[in-house]
């Protein structure tokens, strides 16, 4: 390995690289990269993290993965295929979310540098803040096609994460969504409420019925269907869409016949929405096209997640998908939800074949499972080479922070086309500051004016509640007054309800801190109330 040969680095720098630990965060495609990088420059001592296992789309660009491999840990799996380079390195492969409490901030401290390739806000939020907490130096980086960068987080040296504002994502009228959808991604973002509808937690903001208030309708819009007869069958009643499925055991065929049937039949009492549109048409169980029209995919050619299923292959994917996942939501605890996830199997499933369905009912063309993880989960193809650039871009600023040489650490992009001096690596001039009015990582201190009565907020944007935290002054002493400081918590809008104790008493879901003095102590602990699907 390069750091052994003599020659090849500098003195403190190949010392540095023999004896320092540090912490990759993804192993996916700029994941693999750094950890090739990383084993073959020398480094002794690594960790790496990833919660998902391999999938057959991953085998395009992360290379240390092979179909024999598909279905196992991406940690483990980088694990192996890197020591075959170098059996004498010290790898040691997590396969979990590095947002478990298993890894804070004395985890962290372990390392003389953290290396980001996560693909999710969420995850490099969490790690950013650790980093920060832990006062390590973090290497953040991503690709979207063939762009990338490359930056460097260090507390009060640069700028953190969450310095800046991120992009929003997009969104879509929810009228377009629930009754008029015209492209694939109308279908899809129906189809994933529709998961949180019957399996997630509960939004009414994410509704998958037919919404009458469109302002394209008519004002007595489907009025006449709620005048009709109620059914054992669902929707005329206009009972909500988890609780008709709870009524039915979550049997494929009534929710098949509600979602693509009646309520399509719902919609099409709303006459005004298709005057100028071409009106949709629902579906009946068993009475489903076995053909995908004009096309032509039972080659060997085509991955399976490349093809394009009939609306009968989807109507039978959707129902084996419902059951699983009600299997799977049989087995959580009382008041868990499952959480959606593009690489859970039956979650990806039911999707697809949800959004399929539904395009096929509007007129839609049809997308394959690949293409819909894709939208799905709001992934930008990945290309192979701007991985393997941005990854060694990344421990070219290792070699820099080991240094000690942070100053020459400035971010750095990949810019799809050379600019205006023919370049296409593009380096800041200068480290970027923090910002000053982060909250995150700013150091300034808000004088808040706490007396006895007062009420603060703490919002956890991860564990999605709030935390009312009430001041309260039981006594004076010789030293100053006494404080006691209490947390309920407060339910967030489109989360369940919270149900407040009687006579002040708190239950074990809540948070009760004590402060006597400066010191504090918890007698209970805030429990996170949804969990991820089981792979």
């Amino acid at each position: 390995m390069a750091a052994s040969i003599a020659g090849v680095f500098e003195n403190d720098l190949q010392q540095a690289i023999n004896s320092s630990k540090v912490f990759v965060v993804g192993a996916g495609g700029i994941g693999c990269e750094i950890l090739k990088n990383l084993v073959m420059s020398g480094f002794n001592d690594i960790e790496i993290i990833d919660l998902d296992t391999i999938d057959v789309s991953n085998l395009n660009r992360q290379f240390l993965f092979h179909k024999q491999h598909v279905g196992k840990s991406k940690a483990e799996v980088a694990r192996e295929s890197a020591l075959s380079f170098n059996p004498t390195v010290n790898i040691k492969a997590y396969h979990d979310s590095t947002m478990s409490a298993d890894y804070g901030v004395n985890f962290f401290k372990r390392f003389a540098v953290v290396m980001n390739a996560l693909d999710n806000r969420m995850a490099r939020n969490h790690v950013n803040r650790m980093c920060l907490a832990a006062d390590v130096p973090l290497i953040e980086s991503g690709t979207a096609g063939y762009e990338g960068q490359v930056e460097l987080i260090k507390k009060q040296l640069t700028q953190c994460y969450e310095c800046l504002p991120k992009a929003p994502q997009k969104t879509y009228p929810g009228c377009t969504i629930r009754n008029t959808p015209s492209e694939p991604i109308h279908c899809i973002v129906w189809s994933k409420h529709l998961f949180n509808q019957l399996f997630g937690e509960n939004d009414p903001d994410m509704d998958v019925s037919p919404d009458t208030a469109d302002p394209d309708a008519a004002g007595d819009a489907g009025m006449a269907a709620l005048k009709g007869e109620a059914n054992d069958q669902g929707n005329v009643t206009r009972v909500t869409t988890r609780e008709w499925a709870v009524k039915s055991n979550y049997d494929p065929e009534k929710l098949f016949r509600k979602l693509f049937h009646d309520d399509i039949k719902y919609l099409l009492s709303m006459g005004n929405l298709w005057k100028n549109r071409t009106p949709p048409k629902p579906l009946v169980f068993g009475e489903v096209p076995d053909a995908v029209a004009g096309c032509s995919n039972e080659t060997d050619a085509v991955l399976k997640d490349q093809k394009i299923w009939s609306v009968a292959e989807c109507v039978e994917i959707f129902s084996s998908s419902c059951r699983n996942l009600y299997s799977q939501q049989q087995r959580l605890d009382l008041g868990d939800n499952l959480v959606w996830d593009k690489d859970d199997k039956d979650a990806m499933d039911f999707v697809a074949s949800c959004a399929n369905i539904r395009a096929y009912i509007f007129g839609i063309p049809q997308k394959s499972r690949f293409d819909i993880k894709s939208m799905a989960g709001n992934i930008i193809p990945a290309i192979a080479t701007s991985n393997a650039i941005v990854a060694g871009l990344v421990v070219l600023k290792a070699f820099y922070v080991l240094r000690g040489q942070l100053e020459n650490c400035q971010s750095v992009y990949l810019r799809n086309k050379p600019n205006h001096k023919n370049v296409q690596i593009v380096p800041e001039a200068c480290l970027v500051e923090p910002n000053s009015k982060c909250y995150v990582c700013s150091p300034k201190h808000e004088q808040m004016g706490v007396v006895n009565g007062s009420i603060l907020k703490a919002d956890d944007f991860l564990q999605n509640y709030e935390l009312n935290i009430v001041i309260v002054q039981r006594c004076l002493t010789r030293d100053g007054p006494l404080f006691e400081i209490i947390g309920s918590e407060t339910a967030k809008p489109g989360s369940p309800e919270k149900l407040q104790p009687e006579n002040g008493q708190t239950d074990d879901d809540d948070d009760v801190v004590h402060v006597i003095d400066g010191e504090s102590t918890s007698n209970a602990t805030s429990s996170i109330r949804k969990r991820k699907l089981e792979t």
